[in-house]
């Protein structure tokens, strides 16, 4: 306490008139916001359909805590899962501890068919109930995840035998090569003479639908690159551990994949020319047709600038081009990617970006010519949930249809291959999420708004009709609590055409005659958009930095996804961009008509790619944004993961990468910033952080460095949320924090 009143005399002293102050009631109710999340009753959790069947369960909260029920969606009947004070009778004896019904939940639950067991896992175990007598049983802990890295790549291609469709043969690799054991004579021959240790054949083996040909893959390996971290606090010893990644960075070299082709009948090889197709990020995806005359692969250049379905003759081994996508800036394989090949037909649907929205198209699978675009228009196709072969119709997700909504907003259509019959199966204007049954007749929506709660109900989706409301959400005692909804605020981005959106986060305290400091919340990665569109109660992010006096701010700008190319292609070759124009225009416009917003005491804080933006912002425009927190940030992108950034920086790694590098610009800084980093990060090297604090302390600029023993890729925890709410009191109110070290 002594700490915080020596802040409030200094900034008295030096600033004059206050503003405001924090005081340590701010600082609890801050801590305490979570409770926020139990206080809307009828929001639905979870829903699981129960295997091949039309009924599902799924997990409320309500005023007496957490229930389970069970839905017949044909006879439109709702009754509890199970009796849950017998439940947890039971379930209290087997764990030896008394629990309480409905104040409890139960991880990865399943319901069987017969609807008379539960399969669940509690307090680290795995366990198993009957319906009937409500008897439990222990069947083993709980499988702790796998340790494998996400760039681990030793195994990946390991498979077990692949039998032909006849079930005559069975072929594997051997000796880095691929062969074919007859079964009926249990004799075994070599197709393949070529695969070596250095460049051998990968056990994915594709047969063609008659079982006479083999399609493969050979690969020349790569040199691996490995990123090393050092565990100083492992539990389990005194020592640190030294850790090592597999871990693949932007210019490194990448194993290529050649096309194979082989004759089972005649036991040869039919050679296929590879060359035009080794400047590769990945060749993979092979598919045999149905009448086995060809095969396809899917060919991505390196740099995503080129992406190709190439079909091979598999009499011949000659090849063409199928699909050819190309793009000046970049082809969003990783975030776009769609493809299905109909069942009894030679035909593709295809996603592209080629007419400058994401949409769908009916492709000849033998010519490549487009038969019918599917989908159409200034909005983008989100994601296909199924394909309906006998009826020639898909369902899929979609968003900026409607003008007079939020053009992020989901909803969920329906539309035969013809492009005809375009069907809204969600027609609120709201944000859908929806589950569908196994034959998809059904399925269940939920939809809100960030200032509305959700109602939950399942609809048939032959006529969308509104079969029955299950729960429409409560949020009285949430109102009742001080909890002021999030503000949707639009503004012009910097082309003075192109709406942004966002959302205004206050405080629960709010004042209207006070001046409040802005605090932006930035992820600007192009792989998705992230300003929430649903209703949440509570925010870890946002919520507890309010409640210390500052009104916090998230959209999404030019750069992002789900919108046009056009609007995308901004952040090419240019990650330092992360739309700051867009984003300084949107907050100054909200300025305008919120009056307490102080634009001149704006902070910024994020992490991964939110570390790498929130830094951004003050070394590129510290006239705008004075402080800035920044968690695990890429700060270099020729230090972060491939993928990642060669899908947006592109390749060769040229002055661009440079040039985009907060090392390099470190110098720049001005204002604050704080760098958090969890020494355990395996997602963005942990030295592109240290590096840049490195620079930093090269160039004499004073910054904040937290480094959190044994933590992964984090935005800091409990200790580093701690941490980023101190240093903006600190940076915008010039107080010290309430003293915690005398507890």
């Amino acid at each position: 306490m002594k700490h915080f009143l020596l802040g409030f005399f200094i900034y008295l002293i030096t600033c004059g008139v206050s503003t405001g102050q924090v005081t340590p009631a701010d600082y609890e109710r801050a801590d305490t916001l979570y409770k926020f999340s139990g206080l809307v009753y009828g929001d639905v959790h979870r829903v699981q359909w129960i295997e091949q069947s039309h009924f599902f369960w799924y997990e409320v909260q309500t005023k007496r805590g957490t229930e389970y029920k069970i839905v017949d969606s044909e006879k439109q009947k709702v009754n509890p899962l199970f009796n849950q004070e017998k439940f947890v009778k039971s379930l209290g004896e087997v764990v030896g501890k008394q629990i309480e019904p409905y104040k409890y939940r139960l991880g990865n639950l399943s319901v069987n068919k017969q609807l008379n067991e539960l399969n669940f896992e509690y307090n680290s175990k795995r366990l198993k109930c009957s319906l009937k007598k409500y008897s439990i049983i222990v069947l083993g802990d709980v499988e702790t995840a796998s340790e494998r890295h996400w760039g681990w790549t030793d195994g990946i291609y390991d498979f077990d035998p692949f039998y032909s469709p006849d079930s005559a043969y069975v072929a594997y690799i051997k000796n880095y090569n691929v062969y074919v054991k007859e079964l009926a004579t249990n004799s075994e021959y070599q197709l393949s003479t070529d695969g070596s240790i250095g460049e051998f054949y990968s056990g994915e083996i594709h047969w063609s639908p008659d079982s006479k040909k083999i399609a493969a893959l050979r690969i020349r390996d790569n040199e691996k690159h490995y990123i090393h971290l050092i565990e100083s606090s492992p539990k389990d010893r005194l020592e640190p551990k030294l850790l090592k990644r597999e871990y693949l960075k932007p210019g490194d070299a990448l194993p290529i994949a050649k096309p194979c082709l082989f004759n089972v009948e005649n036991k040869e090889q039919i050679p296929v020319d590879s060359k035009p197709f080794e400047n590769q990020f990945s060749l993979e995806k092979l598919r045999w047709n149905k009448d086995s005359q060809l095969f396809t692969f899917e060919f991505n250049q390196r740099g995503h600038q080129v992406y190709q379905v190439v079909k091979v003759n598999a009499s011949t081994g000659a090849y063409s081009v199928l699909i050819d996508e190309q793009s000046k800036t970049f082809i969003d394989y990783s975030g776009k990617y769609f493809r299905y090949d109909l069942k009894d037909k030679n035909q593709i649907i295809w996603a592209s970006e080629r007419d400058g929205w994401n949409h769908l198209y009916l492709i000849d699978g033998i010519s490549g010519k487009v038969i019918n675009q599917i989908t159409k228009g200034q909005w983008v196709v989100r994601g296909v949930e199924f394909v309906d072969d006998k009826n020639q119709s898909l369902i899929f997700k979609g968003s900026g249809m409607n003008n007079d909504e939020d053009p992020y907003f989901i909803h969920y259509y329906k539309i035969n291959l013809d492009g005809t019959n375009l069907v809204d199966l969600t027609p609120e204007k709201m944000n859908h999420q929806a589950v569908f049954s196994a034959d998809y007749k059904w399925f269940v929506d939920t939809y809100s708004k960030v200032d509305e709660a959700p109602v939950t109900l399942v609809r048939n989706t032959a006529d969308s009709g509104k079969k029955q409301i299950l729960e429409t959400a409560n949020a009285e005692a949430l109102l009742a609590s001080d909890y002021r909804y999030p503000e949707v605020f639009v503004a012009k981005a910097r082309d003075g055409k192109t709406d942004i959106w966002g959302n205004i986060y206050y405080p629960t305290n709010f004042d209207p005659n006070k001046k409040y400091p802005v605090i932006e919340y930035i992820y600007a990665g192009p792989q998705a958009a992230y300003t929430q569109k649903s209703f949440r109660a509570y925010n870890y992010a946002f919520s507890g930095l309010a409640e210390l006096g500052f009104i916090i701010v998230q959209m999404d700008a030019m750069g992002t996804s789900y919108r046009s190319k056009a609007f995308h292609d901004v952040c090419f070759k240019n990650l330092k961009d992360a739309g700051f124009p867009d984003r300084i225009k949107w907050i100054k416009a909200a300025a305008k008509t919120h009056s307490f917003m102080d634009t001149t005491r704006v902070g910024i804080f994020g992490g991964s790619a939110g570390g790498q933006n929130s830094t951004a912002a003050v070394l590129f425009h510290p006239e705008f944004y004075k402080a800035a927190v920044s968690s695990c940030g890429c700060h270099d992108n020729r230090m972060d993961k491939m993928w990642w950034n060669e899908q947006w920086m592109g390749f060769p790694i040229g002055k661009h990468y440079e040039e985009c590098s907060n090392i390099v610009n470190a110098y720049r800084l001005k204002g604050h910033l704080m760098l958090i980093l969890g020494e355990l990060d395996d997602n963005v090297d942990p030295s592109s952080t240290m590096q840049l604090a490195d620079a930093l302390i090269k160039a004499n600029k004073d910054f904040e460095l937290v480094v959190l023993p044994g933590l992964p890729h984090t935005l800091g925890g409990k200790f580093g949320e701690q941490k980023r709410r101190d240093f903006f009191v600190e940076c915008f109110y010039k107080q010290f924090a309430p003293e915690r070290n005398s507890k």
